[in-house]
C-alpha cells in the first residue's frame, strides 16, 4: 500500500506525502522548505524505496482471497513498473503473503507488454486492473479487447483519483472486483473496443 511509502518518505527525508489533488507529481513536499520533489527526483525515491523497504507493505483488503479465487479460472500476472532488479525482491515479497503467481517487470506503459502476454496465452478474455489512468490508456492503444478494470485500492488515494476514462469499469473493492473480473471470464468473450460495458 502507498501510504507505506509515505511513512518512510516521513521518516527518512522528512517529505510530507498526500494525495489530496489527485495529482502524484504534487503529492511530495519537503518540510525544510515547502519544495515539491520533482519528477526527475522520483526514480530516486522510489529507487531509495524499492527493494528495501518493500517488507514495510501491506496488503490491500480482500486481495489475497480475490487472487486465490480467480487463480482457479485465470492465469495471474503481476505485471509492475519497478526495475527489473526488483523482480525478485517483488516474488519473495508477494510469497510472504501466500500470494504466489508470475511477476513481470516493465517500464512505460503497460499496453505493449500486456499485448504479448495476450498473444503468448492466447485466451480471448483478458483482464487488466491497475490503478493508473496512463496504463488503462495504454492498454486501449495496444490491446483494445481487453476488459480493462480501474481500481485504487488504497482508500487513501481513491477519494483524489478520477475514474480512468478508457477503462470499462472503475472498482475499488477486491471483493466486489474479484466478481466483476469473474464475470468477464463467465462471459467468454473479449471485450469491444471503446466498451463502457
Amino acid at each position: 500500500m502507498v501510504r507505506h511509502f509515505g511513512d518512510w518518505l516521513d521518516e527518512e527525508h522528512g517529505i510530507d506525502f498526500l494525495m489530496e489533488g489527485g495529482d502524484f507529481s504534487r503529492a511530495m513536499r519537503r518540510r525544510s522548505d515547502g519544495s515539491f520533489v520533482t519528477g526527475a527526483e522520483m526514480p530516486e525515491m522510489l529507487g531509495g524505496f524499492f527493494p528495501d523497504q518493500m517488507h514495510r507493505q501491506t496488503l490491500v483488503p480482500h486481495v489475497r482471497d480475490a487472487l486465490e479465487a480467480l487463480s482457479h479460472i485465470a492465469e495471474i500476472v503481476v505485471l509492475t513498473n519497478l526495475q527489473d532488479h526488483c523482480r525478485e525482491h517483488r516474488i519473495a515479497q508477494l510469497a510472504t503473503h501466500g500470494i504466489v503467481h508470475r511477476v513481470e517487470c516493465n517500464q512505460g506503459g503497460k499496453g505493449d507488454p500486456v499485448a504479448r502476454l495476450v498473444a503468448e496465452h492466447g485466451d480471448p478474455v483478458t483482464v487488466f486492473v491497475d490503478d493508473l489512468a496512463v496504463h488503462h490508456q495504454s492498454v486501449a492503444d495496444h490491446a483494445p479487447h481487453v476488459h480493462r478494470l480501474h481500481m485504487v485500492a488504497e482508500p487513501a488515494l481513491a477519494r483524489h483519483v478520477p475514474p480512468a476514462p478508457a477503462a470499462h469499469a472503475r472498482i475499488d473493492d477486491w471483493h466486489e472486483a474479484k466478481d466483476w473480473i469473474a464475470a468477464r471470464f463467465d462471459n467468454a468473450r473479449p471485450a469491444e473496443p471503446h466498451s463502457n460495458a
